[in-house]
């Protein structure tokens, strides 16, 4: 599987970017033919606390998932999105046995 990670507004330290390759690694757990993950983590320009947003774009064989999630920091944002993202591949999955 491969992992494209993409920063808008804002340059990530190397923890952060660490921490979602382990986290998204995971994915594969659930899903074995996931070809690659597109990450964008962007920074919203406003007032509101919640700025901090998680975007993936999963791709498997003739279909592709994509998740968005926005929360406080960027760990929170990463951990929900991977987790609706697990849900999402495991719907699929069931999706293409039946």
């Amino acid at each position: 599987m491969k992992i494209n990670m993409q920063t808008v507004n804002f340059n990530a330290d190397a923890s952060l970017m660490e921490f979602l390759e382990q986290r998204v690694q995971k994915l594969s757990v659930f899903y074995d033919q996931i070809i690659d993950v597109d990450v964008y983590l962007k920074v919203e320009n406003t007032s509101a606390k919640e700025n901090k947003i998680s975007e993936m774009k999963i791709h498997v064989p003739k279909d592709s998932v994509v998740v968005k999630k926005q929360c406080k920091s960027f760990e929170e944002a990463i951990d929900t999105a991977c987790d609706a993202a697990e849900r999402a591949i495991v719907k699929l999955k069931e999706k293409r046995k039946s």
